[in-house]
């Protein structure tokens, strides 16, 4: 190990491998990080700070770039990618958080000699030495006078990309609420507190040691900390998950009364959290769980989601648009958690933002339409479907749901998903007028999960 190896704080060194490994490989941070932090055996302030560095220099990403731009005199894409992620690194640091200049500054130049060469180390020292001479208000100040229009002031102050603002908007303005943007984007720079789902009949929020949910009646939230520490999380009878998947799943298992006998199929189960909330639910109202998931290292991390059941749930690894054909008006329930660009989690997965392209959304239309019509073949007439997206986006909303039923053949009815939730949670959405629900991560403080109940007539 070098010199400069040596000298570069834990923390910092884990948040440049996995900010780099988001870039290279597109690893997730949130799957990633966890593993870095339990194989370093870092102390929990120091595990705390590696996390604010990572997360929070994803999340400013674009922020950040046009700071780096005005003090390098060049275009970020003109950088090299590594020593671009020092940068940014830096700058989170000497923008965001209180880290003495030198300290920044120093360990940047240590972390530019393990992945640049030794000019490039001379340019990172002198980048982040112009920046050290202005203070954080004047920069942010030059790049939002520096915006050619309001899309692109926006996307400068609250770093998102400029297709996703004018996605959020649209949303919004179709809510009559197009004056909540800036609370959207705000909202999304926050982190959210971790969330935690007690399991019906395995666990209960009063012996979680957390905060009651605001909404879900099963949902509680830590003021922060380890969840791992919790044995309840620790022997999988409770399970992080955000509220607003937590209101997706009971949306579809408390629609109605469940008969002994119902079978239920979880079409897209992956990664599992939904799938463990539905199959308890399931097991206390005599109904089956079937879950299926095409992937099959997501249908393994399915069936460690659902080991905690004994005997475990069924957990299928077939193409979910050939479930219709294959096994024809089956279900009583279905969950359609389709797969979608996740822009409505950017809280907990800041990079995703950076990944996706509007193209992304014409891609996955197609998709969705076909897992969307297997799903209503393979519901039994008088059958309930729950269609979910992690995306507030109408593409994947509205008007995917609207295309799908008006070019099936099979009779539907689109259910009253509010007045289903009115009756689950502790407290009132706030919600416009609608059949759907459309959760926002500043108004309910969720992830912006959409959920339309539909029945097979």
């Amino acid at each position: 190990m070098s010199d400069s190896q040596q000298r570069i704080q834990p923390a910092r060194r884990i948040a440049l491998d996995v900010i780099m490994a988001v870039r290279e490989s597109d690893s997730y941070a949130n799957l990633l990080l966890p593993v870095r932090l339990e194989r370093a055996k870092l102390s929990e302030a120091d595990a705390g700070f590696a996390t604010e560095l990572t997360y929070g220099t994803l999340r400013m990403r674009g922020y950040y770039d046009r700071v780096i731009e005005l003090a390098a005199k060049r275009p970020a894409d003109k950088i090299d990618p590594p020593i671009l992620d020092v940068l940014r690194l830096a700058c989170h640091q000497l923008l965001s958080l209180r880290v003495a200049d030198h300290a920044a500054v120093d360990e940047a130049v240590s972390l530019a000699k393990t992945v640049g060469s030794n000019s490039a180390t001379g340019f990172v020292n002198g980048v982040l030495r112009t920046i050290t001479r202005t203070d954080a208000g004047e920069w942010r100040r030059r790049v939002l006078d520096g915006a050619e229009s309001d899309d692109e002031r926006l996307s400068f102050e609250y770093s998102h990309p400029q297709w996703v603002i004018r996605a959020f908007r649209q949303a919004l303005a179709a809510e009559e609420r197009a004056d909540e943007l800036v609370e959207v984007l705000s909202a999304d720079n926050v982190p959210p507190r971790v969330s935690l789902v007690a399991l019906p009949g395995r666990s209960d929020v009063a012996d979680l040691n957390a905060h009651p949910g605001a909404y879900s009646p099963v949902g509680a939230t830590l003021d922060g900390g380890d969840p791992l520490k919790l044995e309840a999380v620790r022997q999988g009878t409770a399970r992080v998950q955000d509220e607003g998947s937590q209101l997706a799943a009971l949306a579809l298992s408390r629609a109605r009364p469940i008969q002994q006998g119902e079978l239920w199929l979880d079409l897209c189960a992956g990664p599992g959290g939904k799938a463990a909330l539905l199959n308890a639910e399931a097991a206390e109202g005599g109904a089956t769980l079937i879950a299926n998931e095409l992937v099959p290292a997501r249908a393994q991390l399915v069936r460690n989601a659902l080991a905690v059941f004994q005997p475990p749930p069924e957990v299928w690894e077939l193409d979910g648009t050939t479930v219709g054909d294959s096994h024809p008006e089956r279900f009583d329930r279905i969950l359609l958690d389709a797969p979608c660009t996740g822009l409505g989690a950017l809280r907990r997965r800041p990079e995703a933002r950076w990944r996706k392209q509007p193209r992304d959304v014409a891609d996955l239309a197609e998709l969705q339409l076909r897992l969307l019509d297997s799903a209503l073949r393979a519901l039994k007439p008088g059958g309930i479907l729950a269609y979910v997206t992690c995306s507030p986006h109408l593409g994947e909303t509205r008007v995917i749901l609207q295309a799908g039923l008006r070019k099936s053949p099979i009779a539907v009815e689109l259910l009253d998903t509010q007045s289903v939730l009115a009756a689950v949670t502790r407290a009132p959405l706030d919600l416009p007028e609608s059949e759907h629900v459309q959760l926002w991560p500043h108004r309910h403080g969720t992830d912006a999960m959409f959920i339309q109940l539909v029945g097979r007539v």
